[in-house]
């Protein structure tokens, strides 16, 4: 209702304009009314070099004093006499949806003196649709009445056009912004969330007004990686290489998720950082599932290698036992039949023995907290044997481990940083140590191979990934680093708080 009496009063205002015009030429001042700027004559030429729409309207003369610019005719095909002989032309022209606003806007100019700025649809001759951007101005005499109007308009066509394509193509990354699973997390160079989609507020339980400015490595990561998150985006804008991060996220209620994130540079047309991008996806569950399966496997390694060492072992030497007593009855009845009996238990005693072996690799860490120091001294007393290299396992205070799965994993680590050290170091000292306290402890593999470069510890070998993910698996770190100018250093951090 309010609108629409707006509109009235809007249109009364520019029917009273439009009679005034429409009188012929009749004065409303005396002599001592000032005298109207003689525009045509001194602008004339200026004005018709602009590539633009001029117009100029003297509110107490009648039309024959109104003005516009010969432009007219190329923006809309109306001649300045055709369109200067209808004083409402101009409003009959505009698009219906902006007739509206456009009488509300120019009856404010008129009764508050405020110019007028906005853009219009104005319908040319031919129907085309043409986009004006309107600068207007109404010009008060020295006692307040109201004297003339001028004002320009520029053709904002294309503009129009191209931010309408703009406005497109940015609906349409939107959308697939918000459909896609991954999360998707734009920041600008001070590392400040300006686009969160919607796998974003679905994984964190956030909405994506509530996160807008804020900086990212303060909301999203645990507490004990937000120094390490800050320190990334400090070497992405220095340049540096983006590569894969895994970390956990909090989420509105608490919960702990885990994000692989690979973050992007975006620069702008100074080749500086416009915008940092962070693509994410949650990992939580392919992790719980992938520690699931790990642990049946461990499990059911454990359980065969006890079946090896307590069934089939037992067995074996039971049948052994047997086939030797066997043996000395044929013997003291110097029956030739005892040394093909010889050969059979001489072949049962070797089946025991690589029964023994299988159930040792399968399950070489004895269940004790002192199991893995056990197995880790055996471990490097084979490879000496094995490999004719000098391999010895250090532990000056004893490291005891309750958990038998972390105990496990240490070991397997300790095996594969050893055999790539023999393999492809060509080591001929390696030495394992293990140190710790109740809390947290330190496996650490030394050799004095021919090194590793930093590429290749960045490769994705599956010998280095398989230790990595078993360091992650026991809530650890490991850390591959050279040692001079030959060998290698493998150390894997673990929390032993957990017995």
């Amino acid at each position: 209702m309010k609108r629409s009496l707006e509109l009235d009063n809007a249109e009364a205002i520019l029917a009273e304009l439009a009679g005034v015009f429409l009188q012929s030429g009749a004065q409303s001042g005396g002599a001592a009314d000032e005298e109207p700027p003689n525009l045509e004559a001194r602008y004339r030429a200026l004005v018709e070099q602009i590539p633009a729409v001029v117009f100029m309207a003297y509110l107490d003369k009648g039309m024959g004093e109104a003005y516009v610019s010969p432009q007219i005719e190329k923006a809309l095909g109306f001649s300045q006499h055709e369109w200067l002989e209808d004083p409402i032309r101009w409003y009959q022209q505009i698009h219906p949806d902006d007739k509206a606003r456009w009488s509300i806007e120019a009856s404010e100019m008129f009764l508050s003196g405020k110019p007028l700025r906005s853009s219009y649809r104005v319908v040319a001759r031919d129907g085309h649709l043409i986009w004006f951007q309107c600068e207007a101005k109404m010009i008060r005499r020295s006692d307040g009445r109201p004297w003339f109007i001028h004002g320009v308009g520029f053709d904002i066509t294309e503009l129009k056009r191209t931010e309408q394509e703009l406005h497109q193509e940015r609906d349409v990354l939107s959308a697939i912004l918000d459909t896609v699973g991954a999360l998707v997390v734009v920041l600008d160079p001070q590392a400040r969330i300006v686009r969160f989609n919607r796998a974003c507020e679905h994984t964190t339980g956030y909405f994506s007004s509530e996160v807008n400015n804020r900086l990212f490595y303060e909301l999203l990561p645990a507490p004990e990686e937000r120094s390490r998150w800050q320190a990334i985006f400090d070497q992405l804008r220095q340049g540096a290489a983006c590569t894969e991060y895994e970390s956990a996220c909090i989420t509105r209620t608490g919960e702990r998720r885990l994000i692989r994130w690979s973050p992007a540079i975006l620069p702008g047309p100074d080749s500086k950082v416009r915008y940092m991008i962070a693509t994410g996806i949650d990992i939580t569950e392919r992790k719980r599932l992938e520690a699931t399966i790990l642990d049946i496997s461990n499990s059911e390694q454990r359980r065969i290698g006890q079946d090896l060492h307590d069934g089939l072992g037992q067995h074996l030497t039971g049948i052994a036992f047997m086939s030797k007593v066997l043996e000395h009855k044929l013997v003291e009845k110097s029956l030739l039949e005892s040394a093909d009996m010889g050969k059979i238990v001489k072949l049962v005693n070797e089946a025991i023995h690589k029964t023994r072996e299988l159930a040792r690799g399968l399950l070489p860490v004895l269940s004790d907290s002192s199991g893995l120091m056990s197995a880790l001294q055996q471990f490097a007393s084979e490879v000496e044997d094995l490999f004719q290299v000098s391999c010895r396992f250090d532990c000056d205070d004893p490291v005891l481990i309750g958990n038998q799965g972390v105990a496990n994993h240490l070991y397997r680590i300790a095996q594969e940083a050893v055999h790539n050290a023999v393999r492809h170091g060509k080591a001929k000292r390696i030495v394992i140590r293990l140190h710790g306290s109740d809390r947290s402890g330190w496996l650490n593999v030394q050799d004095d191979g021919c090194g590793i470069d930093g590429e290749s510890v960045n490769q994705t070998g599956r010998g280095l990934h398989i230790m990595r993910y078993r360091a992650g698996m026991i809530g650890g770190a490991l850390e591959i680093t050279r040692t001079g100018e030959r060998g290698t250093c493998v150390t894997c951090s673990f929390d032993n708080s957990a017995g």
